[in-house]
């Protein structure tokens, strides 16, 4: 990266657990989190969008963080920038704003301090930050992912999906990850991993073969985190209940949530915007893209044409 160029880094929101998919299985949804980096005497961070002026302006900001220790894991000290960032990823609602902002620090390490890191590097130091591979996956791969991760290694495969909508219903209150996590159980009886992990497996199975009814049954049927996390998404059922009836496929808790993620057809995304939008008035219902692209970095060109 050369003085006087300027970078952008585009990274998309990301939906994680997806059904049964407890920390294993992602998808990349089609809002972004943007950063604009040029050299600069000092580190800078400058908050385009108003949620994220409330975060450091300086080299304590996350991303920042992130990046400088990814650099220094290759013995690389990074030249300060000058970094514009806005997003479109609400905050706190499980849509992957932290793994957003984990994959952009990422990439920005990549970028300025020339690391020529590959996709599977990215990945694995994004699920060594989030501790799981599904939202930090999703945003680096793009498409659906299933992956593993461990402290010894992380194994992601991602798949481009084509012809499919995602709803989300944004309720306007947070839900903290941590507080979605005390309420899992520490274990689970043998008979029911067997069929929690089974239906985890039909779930990939259809999605890649485009047999949607059968990922629908699959994302209603999880054992592993939406029976214990209902409680604290109340319109959960409500919304189950009216995607279907307007056409959508599946619904499923986002990540934690309290976002809920309805896939539909392309044909059918509307309808199950407008039955939404008129169920809950102030909430916000919007239609998404599947982003079969994944995090990417470019170099802007300011040339008058």
């Amino acid at each position: 990266m050369a003085r006087g160029e300027t970078y952008s880094i585009r990274v998309p929101a990301s939906t994680a657990n997806l059904g049964p998919g407890f920390d294993s299985i992602g998808m990349a949804l089609g809002l972004y989190l943007e950063l604009q980096v040029s050299l600069s005497q000092n580190w800078e961070v400058v908050a385009l969008s108003k949620e994220l002026k409330q975060f450091p302006s300086d080299e304590t900001n996350y991303m920042i963080t992130v990046a400088r220790k990814v650099a220094s894991a290759y013995g690389t000290k990074l030249a300060p920038c000058r970094v514009e960032v806005s997003s479109e990823i609400p905050l706190t609602r499980g849509l992957g704003s932290s793994a957003s902002a984990i994959v952009a620090g990422i990439e920005l390490a990549d970028l300025v301090g020339g690391l020529n890191l590959t996709k599977e590097e990215k990945n694995r130091h994004a699920s060594l930050f989030e501790g799981h591979p599904d939202n930090a996956g999703a945003s680096v791969y793009g498409g659906l992912v299933i992956g593993r991760h461990s402290p010894a290694s992380t194994e992601l495969l991602s798949f481009p999906l084509e012809g499919l909508k995602a709803v989300a219903i944004i309720p306007d209150y947070e839900l903290l990850t941590e507080q979605a996590r005390n309420v899992l159980p520490l274990e689970i009886k043998y008979d029911q991993a067997v069929q929690a992990s089974a239906v985890a497996n039909v779930l990939v199975a259809a999605l890649l073969t485009k047999n949607w009814e059968l990922a629908g049954k699959m994302m209603q049927e999880d054992q592993l985190h939406e029976p214990y996390r209902s409680s604290l998404v109340p319109h959960l059922d409500s919304v189950v209940k009216i995607a279907a009836e307007s056409g959508a496929f599946g619904t499923a808790l986002s990540g934690a949530g309290p976002t809920v993620l309805c896939l539909v057809s392309e044909e059918l995304a509307q309808n199950v915007v407008s039955a939404l939008c008129d169920a809950f008035p102030k909430f916000q219902v919007i239609e998404l893209a599947i982003d079969n692209i994944g995090s990417n970095v470019a170099l802007k060109d300011f040339s008058i044409k």
